[in-house]
């Protein structure tokens, strides 16, 4: 290798790092920019409301980030905080980590509930369709067994109705032949 095409390698390098830098730079100042206007449209309410859920997840990302970092030794956690500049920054970092730590944390809780009111629905509409299937067997066999006994029972009755009625002609022409001879013998006798 020439050194010219060192050299020319080395600015080419030199220039690539360049053009990665300054679109970092770029990109950084594009993401404060969009956040600025973001932050300008918001109306009070909406700026009210962010305050507030800042102030219950900021706590509670604190406090889970504290447990998490408790075990760490204490010179890890005040290296950070030698010079007033650096301080500044790593409580920037620290708040929005707290930020971001209680975001998830509201987040897995809510994902979490979902998940058990999902669970109890399921578990609420499989109970009542069970319930509902049995209650519907149950009536279907319930007339299908009183159907039967009704027809059984209507079977039996046309069946002692015949019986009786034949009893009762019998009984009907005995008397009537009783009654024929009783008439035939008083008018024998008189």
């Amino acid at each position: 290798m020439s050194p010219t095409t060192t050299s020319q390698s080395a600015a080419a390098k030199k220039a690539a790092a360049t053009r990665r830098a300054n679109a970092r730079k770029r990109s950084a100042a594009a993401k404060q920019a969009a956040a600025t206007r973001e932050l300008n449209q918001r109306t009070p309410i909406k700026q009210a409301t962010d305050y507030a859920g800042r102030a219950v997840l900021i706590p509670v990302g604190a406090a889970l980030v504290a447990r998490d970092t408790f075990v760490d030794s204490v010179t890890e956690v005040a290296k950070p905080y030698r010079t007033r500049d650096t301080a500044q920054r790593q409580l920037e970092r620290d708040i929005k980590r707290f930020e971001r730590r209680g975001t998830t944390a509201r987040n897995r809780a809510e994902r979490e509930l979902k998940k058990a009111r999902t669970r109890v629905e399921r578990e609420l509409r499989q109970r009542r369709t069970g319930v509902t299937r049995t209650v519907k067997q149950n009536r279907t066999r319930v007339e299908r067994e009183f159907k039967r006994n009704r027809t059984q029972v209507e079977r039996q009755v046309k069946t002692l109705r015949t019986d009786l009625e034949k009893r009762v002609d019998l009984v009907s022409a005995r008397a009537e032949k009783a009654v024929a001879e009783v008439q035939e013998r008083v008018a024998g006798t008189s």
